[in-house]
């Protein structure tokens, strides 16, 4: 007694999404199949689905072409079977399990790799196991052996009360920036001559005074000779009026491990270099010692950050109030510069000067770079005072 089964295209092609596939037909009309000979190839954009004879049979005939392009559910071929029927009692018939038989390539991968059936969702005719779902567990197996589980970091935190002195240099920051219209302008220096003058007096600076000559120093009396011409730099507002300062009081910011303090060189335009240096390390020595007096830290005209110490290559420094301008120095580095018609590795250092443009114009704050620039790449203005 003879038998036709219809071949079918799957009801989902790999996926909801997925609305058509290609097919490649395997055998031929005519030909005799087994149980699970390959018959079609459906190629989607997600997957490749393999179709298999579900029972022995010869093939009837083919309502698609090579590489057509086919739908969810869509009729392929005719299939012509003999049916045979065997006696078995009416129990037995009643609970007859059909097992599901997974395609030949993809039972061949399972057997060579050891893969378990179970371990497989099938995508295929009644969710038979098709060669692309082998594939797709191998590759998501191999990426789940070989990703790096992040270890267990457990996140501690630490509540520290706010020191008596951070308190009062955060609040004098904050109010600096509520009152003041802070601006900064900037400027590079070409180091070398300083430099070079520094290296050719160390050691006989060093042996007269028993002090280090460092570029506080030149940047300390380069400060003060740029503020005696531009005087507003060096003044306050107080209420409607302005106070112009006639002396030289610098600020010099010092990091400590309690937090930055900024202790006072007075009357810096009447010392000489090893004063200012021999002061400085006093007083930052004083700093990190914890021992400097409040009247150490009050009356500074003007302040000079140096953040080139740690590293910076650029800032804008916040102004200390009732300040009008802070000098940021930073870290020298060796850039490519032009030098008269030709192009020469010079040691270089953004300068930043951060001022209250309520009393300071923008040309009053770019002539004082001007000048600190001057006075440092040629050291000789800083003795003559020119």
């Amino acid at each position: 007694m003879s038998k036709i089964i219809e071949v079918r295209a799957p009801k989902i092609l790999g996926g909801e999404s997925v609305t058509e596939g290609i097919i490649k037909i395997k055998k031929n009309i005519g030909e005799q199949v087994n149980v699970d000979d390959l018959i079609f190839e459906i190629e989607t954009d997600k997957t490749a689905l393999e179709l298999t004879a579900e029972t022995d049979g010869q093939i009837i005939e083919f309502f698609v072409k090579e590489n057509d392009i086919i739908s969810p559910g869509q009729l392929l071929a005719k299939l012509g079977t003999e049916k045979k029927v065997e006696k078995e009692n009416k129990a037995d018939q009643n609970n007859t399990l059909v097992k599901k038989k997974d395609a030949p390539a993809a039972r061949k991968i399972m057997e060579e790799n050891k893969i378990h059936p179970e371990s497989i969702s099938g995508t295929g005719i009644d969710n038979r196991i098709t060669k692309a779902d082998i594939i797709k567990h191998i590759n998501q197996s191999t990426y789940e052996n070989h990703t790096i589980q992040p270890a267990h970091v457990e996140h501690k935190e630490k509540r520290v009360k706010i020191s008596k002195i951070r308190q009062v240099i955060a609040a004098r920051l904050k109010a600096s920036q509520n009152t003041a219209a802070i601006l900064t302008t900037f400027n590079e220096i070409d180091m070398k001559n300083v430099m070079d003058l520094r290296a050719k007096y160390k050691e006989s600076f060093e042996k007269k005074y028993g002090i280090k000559l460092g570029f506080m120093s030149f940047f300390t009396k380069a400060a003060v000779h740029a503020l005696k011409e531009i005087s507003e730099i060096n003044a306050e507002i107080s209420g409607d009026e302005i106070i112009y300062k006639h002396y030289y009081n610098i600020g010099v910011a010092v990091g400590t491990d309690k937090g930055l303090v900024v202790p006072v060189i007075r009357n810096a335009d009447n010392m000489s270099f090893a004063e200012i240096e021999l002061t400085l390390v006093a007083l930052s020595q004083k700093a990190r010692d914890g021992k400097l007096q409040i009247s150490e830290m009050e009356g500074a005209t003007f302040t000079i950050s140096n953040g080139g110490i740690y590293g910076s290559l650029l800032s804008t420094p916040i102004i200390n109030p009732p300040q009008s301008g802070i000098l940021g120095m930073h870290s020298i580095q060796n850039r490519p510069v032009v030098v008269g018609n030709t192009i020469e590795v010079r040691p270089m250092m953004y300068i930043a000067l951060s001022y209250d443009h309520r009393i300071v114009d923008g040309k009053g704050a770019v002539t004082f770079l001007v000048k600190i620039k001057n006075c440092i790449e040629d050291p000789n203005r800083l003795i003559l005072e020119i």
